[in-house]
């Protein structure tokens, strides 16, 4: 097992990944929260991320989900309208103040549930796209499966307490940034600031918007049960961290800390750039090859996130068997580049063959034999 050992001797940094020591430096009072670059997938913060907690509203990002998705797909449109059900208009808490036996279009429902948070704006989507609420809440715990939730169950649409309706912090992250990137035509709507149906405007209740630089979404919670909770976008300087806090006291307390917390996701670390797409990160020695080495590769940019004020020097180390019988193919997966420093989790890339070496003809590889016998005979 060939090992190239490269130093970054002018870095100075600890690399932040899941379960890090590091993402669990930074204290928060809230009783679940998680952080992550979405840029490079770093966690920067984890406080209990991964332990069932009622969601509250917040789960309504799972709601609006599978609406995009019908609109994405083009079996619902933003003009089409939906009846408002008996069912939908008495729903208590929050509301968009919806009436019974009127039509209302998708778009205004859209509106209604992402920034007036109305539970009977998403009832009203339930029983349009699934005919009950029950049966949609079938649906939206199939979704949750089939984009890696993990440890999630819905009962309703709107996050109605329930003690089988639970999502964890770091599942919301997920279904955050899955909104993000499989819906980005839609994902407008969540920064808009305030709505007006029926004569009635509601503002967002997102209290980052227009707060914390750069934030553009998501979706605020609360229940007794639950406390406050914010599901929280942002982008500064081409980066995006996605965040979730809950159980905060008070809708003040919710406010204060995540601006606090991520004014110190932007402020304190920051996106390294340690190896291109292509660059050679090492050749590999071929045996009766036409060429005696080939470099290795990376398909993508290997991008970090790091503690600015960190001072552990970064090691990246290439494992490969070698000398490599030869002939080798160009994107063949040889080796593999690891990156580790101490205390924290190492990060393994696969490493693939820059160009193709064909094998010698007889004579070269006998030629090339009788060298390696001589040159071994003479140790």
């Amino acid at each position: 097992m060939r090992r190239l050992f490269i130093y970054f001797s002018v870095l100075s940094f600890f690399v932040v990944q899941p379960n890090a020591s590091a993402a669990a430096s930074f204290d928060t009072l809230a009783r679940q929260a998680y952080m992550i670059d979405l840029t490079t997938g770093a966690v920067l913060l984890e406080k209990d991320a991964h332990s069932k907690m009622p969601p509250a509203s917040m789960s309504k990002l799972m709601t609006a989900y599978l609406l995009f998705e019908r609109l994405k797909n083009g079996s619902i449109s933003m003009e089409d309208t939906l009846p408002i059900s008996s069912n939908a208009s008495r729903k208590g808490g929050s509301k968009m103040f919806l009436r019974d036996g009127e039509r209302v279009k998708v778009e205004d429902l859209i509106r209604g549930i992402v920034i007036q948070s109305g539970n009977d704006a998403c009832i009203a989507i339930a029983e349009g796209l699934a005919g009950s609420e029950e049966a949609f809440a079938e649906m939206m715990n199939a979704k949750a499966k089939e984009i890696g939730l993990e440890n999630s169950n819905f009962t309703n649409a709107t996050g109605w307490p329930d003690p089988e309706h639970y999502m964890t912090a770091a599942d919301l992250v997920k279904l955050a940034q899955r909104l993000f990137e499989d819906f980005p035509e839609y994902y407008h709507f969540y920064s808009e600031r305030q709505f007006s149906f029926n004569k009635i405007t509601q503002r967002n209740r997102n209290p980052t918007l227009g707060v914390i630089e750069g934030a553009d979404g998501m979706k605020t919670g609360y229940t007794r049960a639950s406390g406050y909770g914010l599901t929280a976008s942002a982008e500064r300087d081409e980066r995006r961290l996605i965040m979730v806090v809950n159980g905060l006291d008070s809708s003040q307390a919710r406010a204060a800390e995540a601006e606090r917390l991520m004014n110190w996701g932007f402020g304190f670390f920051k996106i390294h750039e340690l190896i291109q797409a292509g660059e050679t990160v090492e050749t590999a020695e071929l045996w009766l090859g036409q060429k005696r080495t080939v470099p290795l590769v990376l398909k993508e940019d290997l991008r970090v996130t790091l503690p600015k004020s960190s001072k552990a020097k970064l090691k990246v180390v290439v494992r490969y068997e070698g000398p490599v019988k030869a002939p080798v193919y160009k994107g063949e997966k040889l080796g593999t580049l690891v990156v580790s420093a101490p205390g924290i989790e190492t990060i393994e890339r696969q490493l693939f063959v820059a160009e193709t070496v064909e094998r010698l003809g007889p004579a070269g590889r006998v030629i090339e034999t009788l060298g390696a016998l001589v040159s071994g005979a003479g140790r």
